[in-house]
């Protein structure tokens, strides 16, 4: 993995997510490598490796909790700011950088409300924050009940299991987690909703949609089907008659 700092001249980016009104993103890269990720167009923006493969480098935004800092002493209220769009805001090199961590530290004293999407169980380090905010949505991806698939698809992510038991430990401590089924992988619709069903307030669903990335892998996987619309109709069905009114 190729780790460098850059330092960002802005922190807060315009939302276009309902009920979001920035996104914050402390690093440009992600160092879980999954083979399908959307936001490998970010790469035409790193500083120093633009010509690396997506999951091989992370670009540390060092003084980003200074600039996110000053830019909310300009704002005249409060708003709602989700961590993160185009990364994992709790990928590795959030334990050693904690810049995650700091810029909770400063959105909790100005009164902001924050959302979090990851696939890390580091997540709950930051449970003393997170239980002190007055408005915060914590979500973990899980896009399939299937470890064997996620070390294909998801090869430096954590395990499916070490992201169930942090569900777990963040519902123990009060607050509401949900899950983002998405995208959608080859899955057991039945396992995984046992899986999440005592820890989740919701679910959000959401097909595999750059099927191109990912062609030459499911082919030798034996995994064809699951690049299909059918597929993903199905997984949706069975998953939202599941789920029932926690599915969207």
């Amino acid at each position: 993995m190729q780790i460098t700092t850059i330092t960002a001249r802005t922190a807060l980016v315009r939302s276009k997510i309902p009920g979001v009104d920035y996104v914050i993103n402390p690093y440009l890269g992600c160092g879980h490598g999954c083979r399908y990720c959307y936001a490998v167009f970010m790469r035409k923006y790193a500083r120093h490796h633009r010509e690396s493969p997506w999951g091989a480098f992370v670009e540390v935004k060092i003084n980003l909790p200074e600039v996110l800092k000053a830019e909310l002493h300009r704002k005249k209220r409060p708003g709602r700011a989700l961590l993160a769009s185009v990364c994992d805001p709790y990928q590795p090199v959030e334990a050693r950088y904690r810049l995650t961590r700091q810029c909770l530290e400063i959105l909790g004293e100005y009164g902001w409300g924050v959302d979090i999407l990851t696939r890390s169980p580091l997540v709950c380090r930051d449970l003393d924050l997170l239980t002190a905010m007055p408005e915060v949505s914590v979500g973990l991806s899980m896009p399939t009940d299937d470890d064997r698939v996620r070390k294909i698809l998801e090869p430096n992510a954590p395990p499916l299991g070490a992201r169930v038991a942090a569900l777990q430990r963040l519902k123990e401590a009060g607050l509401t987690p949900w899950v983002f089924i998405a995208p959608m992988l080859p899955l057991n619709p039945e396992r995984l909703y046992e899986l999440l069903k005592p820890y989740v307030s919701r679910v959000m669903l959401d097909p595999l949609n750059y099927r191109g990335q990912v062609r030459d892998i499911f082919h030798r996987q034996g995994w064809d089907y699951a690049l299909t619309d059918a597929y993903a109709a199905q997984t949706r069905e069975t998953l939202t008659r599941l789920f029932g009114n926690k599915a969207r």
